[in-house]
């Protein structure tokens, strides 16, 4: 409100300046009195002669002297400059008034608005042009971070960028950034931790280990930092921890959960047993098992499903499932003639035998 009250005002300003000159009138020229009164003097002269008041030698004298003046005030006269009309400025007049204010506000609005805010980093980086290359877009915004290092919104926009192009030391200064700038939590240790192990060439280090460990103690149910911990488990030569951490995170895993796959890898890489992907029910009825009889319910679902996939060979995921809980059972041998078996039973369809292939890759079983 107040910048539209000081837009007023300075075209207010402006029309009085324009209109000013024109409201003035002719000021009163001095010479223009002098040009009568001399006028009626050579009249009176005349009549003084007739009269016979004054000589024609001292008349004569009085015309020359009289005349002089008079030119000199008619001189002056003409030089005055002359005065615009009245229907001339009365047009500057309507121009100022109303043209004037129209053209500028009809300028102002094409161009932008008083209440138009500013953009943040994130909405200028996704405007950014997607036809430059990715290197060149990511150069400009690290370049924005160099002059403003303050920005944890922009941080935290680069780092994940910085890890998928494979520049892991310049993600861990733009997750330690992030996380300076635009506050602490789980997930962002998680992703510090990553990009630190990523850059040791994936060894858990000191360093990495320590911020896998703050991310828990802010969440425990974390799953990049518990996956992670358990790596670093197997990487000091203890499997048994490791098969501990990852058997605890499946317990708390969705069935759908994108990264069941490789914590089940992993735990099968370790030898670990550890029951495979149950139900809800399944979990719910096993909680107060011992463990003798879980084991003896888990053996009976995993034959169960053996049995019903060689009636029914063309379901990859149930395959896919019966190779994963054979390998958690430390079964590999029979893992591997289930892949055969599989194999087999999707040969003639090329996308469920791809599906299968890939699968079981991610477990470790790539005969």
């Amino acid at each position: 409100m107040t910048l539209w009250f000081v837009f007023a005002l300075m075209t207010v300003m402006a029309i009085f300046a324009v209109l000013w000159p024109l409201s003035r009138g002719a000021l009163a020229q001095p010479g223009g009195s002098e040009v009568v009164v001399y006028r009626d003097q050579l009249s009176e002269i005349d009549r003084d002669v007739e009269a016979g008041l004054i000589g024609g030698d001292e008349a004569a004298a009085a015309r020359v002297e009289i005349s002089r003046r008079l030119l000199a005030a008619d001189d002056g006269e003409q030089g005055v400059a002359p005065q615009p009309s009245l229907g001339l400025r009365r047009a500057s007049a309507v121009v100022a008034l109303l043209a004037l204010p129209i053209a500028a506000m009809t300028f102002y609005l094409s161009l932008g608005s008083p209440r138009l805010g500013d953009f943040p980093l994130a909405s200028r980086v996704s405007t950014a042009d997607v036809s430059q290359p990715l290197d060149k877009m990511v150069a400009q915004v690290e370049a924005h971070l160099e002059k403003n290092p303050t920005d944890g919104r922009g941080w935290s926009v680069l780092a994940p960028v910085l890890m998928r192009l494979g520049r892991h030391d310049a993600a861990v200064r733009a997750y330690r950034n992030s996380i300076s700038y635009g506050g602490d939590s789980a997930a962002r240790r998680s992703d510090l931790g990553e990009a630190l192990v990523e850059s040791a060439g994936g060894v858990v280090t000191a360093e990495a280990r320590g911020e896998f460990e703050r991310a828990v103690s802010l969440n425990p149910e974390e799953p990049k930092a518990t996956y992670f911990l358990g790596l670093a488990a197997e990487q000091d030569g203890r499997p048994t921890d490791a098969a501990a951490a990852w058997r605890a995170m499946l317990a708390k895993t969705p069935a759908d959960a994108p990264w069941r796959p490789l914590v089940e890898a992993a735990l099968a890489r370790v030898g670990g047993p550890a029951a495979p992907a149950l139900s809800n029910e399944a979990v719910a009825a096993a909680k107060d098992m011992s463990e003798a009889e879980r084991g003896a319910m888990i053996s009976g679902m995993v034959d169960r499903l053996a049995t019903r996939l060689k009636e029914d060979g063309g379901d990859v995921e149930g395959w896919l499932r019966l190779l994963r809980a054979y390998m958690v059972m430390g079964e590999r041998d029979k893992a591997v003639r289930a892949l055969t078996a599989a194999r087999q039973a999707v040969a003639a369809d090329v996308e469920r035998l791809r599906q299968l292939n890939d699968g079981a890759k991610n477990l470790g079983l790539d005969g």
